[in-house]
């Protein structure tokens, strides 16, 4: 698969200006972006902040990092190994510059050229049954065989199954709070192998930054936004996972989910088996049913020590 290619590489002095717009107070990524065009660059933006909140009636002045403060932000990056892009920079996600909120500058770490290449978001239930877990895991490890980027939220459950199983072809993991601030912290080991084989890392936060309940919504729309399509894998009732296909949907992204099969369906597939090794595709064909619901019911019968495998993709019952 062709990786994107940058289009822009900001000088120093450009980082660090802005840098210290998106730290201001009030500014946000929709903000700066309007900012950026309207004075065409973050120099002259910093410049007018003041008169433009004078003029909207702000009894106070917004805060706005000095110069220092960007340095001593972009070195301490540097020590943990974070870097932070811009969009059309190398190392910035392609699809992820395109949404409306994209994050004007990008803390990365890891393998910078897997953040260039196309990407599938995998993301479901953090208390997911053993059947989904193993379902994501050999989706999101037959997705890495084929040349793609595994995306997800470092979370429990879904995602930290399709992280571990696509980690020799590479998996992105998207932080909710800085890049010394991980979430949940007993994935920290996860997260260092990530960065450190194919993978990589991304937040928009600053470091030091806590991930708060409201973060995750926002992290989820970069999950979503770096990825061709999102795949949904058990997730519950107003879940952040329908919050991220939610959010897929509005940004033009393909969603898929992994259903529940339906008692019928199951009764369906196993009346299809039998001692005698019958191929998968056949399976789906005789079924009339998704392949996702065809795998999702073996998955559950070879768990249940009820289904053998063979080569050549052919399974049986034990």
């Amino acid at each position: 698969m062709d990786a994107f290619t940058p289009t822009i590489e900001l000088t120093d002095a450009e980082r660090i200006d802005r840098l210290r717009l998106i730290r201001t107070d009030n500014v946000g990524p929709r903000t700066f972006r309007s900012l950026l065009l309207h004075f065409g660059s973050a120099r002259v933006a910093l410049a007018r902040l003041p008169e433009l909140a004078r003029r909207g009636g702000a009894a106070h002045a917004a805060r706005i990092p000095g110069e220092d403060d960007a340095r001593a932000e972009l070195a301490a990056g540097q020590k943990l190994g974070v870097s932070l892009k811009a969009p059309g920079e190398a190392g910035y996600p392609a699809r992820l510059a395109t949404i409306d909120d994209a994050p004007p500058l990008l803390g990365v770490r890891g393998v910078l050229g897997s953040l260039m290449r196309p990407m599938i978001a995998i993301v479901g239930s953090r208390n997911a049954s053993a059947a989904g877990l193993k379902f994501a895991g050999q989706l999101a490890h037959e997705l890495a065989e084929a040349g793609f980027i595994l995306v997800s939220g470092l979370a429990r459950g879904i995602d930290q199954s399709a992280h571990r199983a696509s980690l020799a072809g590479g998996t992105l993991a998207v932080l909710a709070g800085g890049h010394d601030r991980i979430y949940p912290p007993e994935h920290q080991d996860l997260l260092a192998g990530i960065v450190s084989s194919k993978g990589a890392a991304i937040s928009e936060m600053p470091l030091g930054h806590e991930p708060r309940a409201r973060d995750f919504p926002r992290r989820n729309r970069l999950i979503s936004g770096a990825a061709l399509g999102v795949v949904i894998v058990e997730a519950a009732h107003r879940s952040g996972s329908l919050i991220t296909a939610r959010m897929a949907a509005e940004q033009g992204r393909e969603v898929f989910a992994a259903p529940d099969p339906q008692a019928d369906e199951r009764a369906r597939i196993i009346g299809l088996l039998g001692p005698t090794p019958v191929s998968i595709d056949d399976l789906v064909r005789m079924a009339g049913l998704s392949p996702a619901i065809v795998r999702t019911v073996l998955l559950e019968l070879e768990l249940a020590g009820r289904l053998e495998r063979h080569g050549g993709a052919m399974v049986s019952l034990v």
